[in-house]
């Protein structure tokens, strides 16, 4: 068995509302075990003899079906997930947020990352399969980094995580 965290796009935010009791049925539905959610941001841990491919797919077409939304899952094990937040390139201070941008494919991280930047507000740096940024606190859907990974291209293949959520799913 295989621990997996995933990681659903756009959850309880612009319309997609469910609450994380349901989430968790819902994943428990495919056989699923140990499932666990955290926050209601649409964070859940759970184990499977499936593979990351399947697993991915099963709870894309899971979740559309109950919740009738276009669902999109990043799925990682709980190794990689604390590989990438031991990873975080930069100093966390108490008026910057610290976040992990979850998007495996390469082209999309390079689309992202290509966007011309305010270097006074934010950063970002390309980490593996995943890219790193910080921000100003109060600013972070206002930038050029925030719209680019809000884009109609990219929405489909990027989710983000406040680098405190992700060391709760860590926890």
């Amino acid at each position: 068995m295989t621990r997996y965290v995933g990681l659903l796009r756009g959850v309880n935010v612009g319309g997609i509302r469910m609450t994380m009791k349901d989430l968790a049925d819902t994943v428990r539905t495919l056989g699923y075990d140990s499932v666990r959610t955290v926050l209601a941001s649409g964070n859940v841990l759970f184990e499977t003899d499936d593979d990351r491919a399947t697993a991915k797919r099963r709870l894309e077409q899971a979740l559309r079906e109950r919740f009738e939304y276009e669902a999109w899952v990043h799925v990682l094990t709980v190794d990689e997930l604390r590989r990438i937040a031991d990873g975080y390139p930069f100093e966390r201070t108490a008026d910057r947020h610290a976040y992990v941008v979850s998007a495996p494919d390469a082209e999309v991280r390079a689309a992202i990352l290509a966007v011309p930047l305010d270097a006074s507000l934010e950063r970002v740096e390309e980490g593996d399969g995943v890219v790193y940024w910080t921000i100003p606190k109060g600013m972070t859907l206002e930038t050029a980094f925030s719209k680019a990974q809000g884009s109609k291209a990219a929405k489909p293949h990027v989710t983000n995580r406040n680098l405190n959520t992700v060391e709760k799913l860590l926890a």
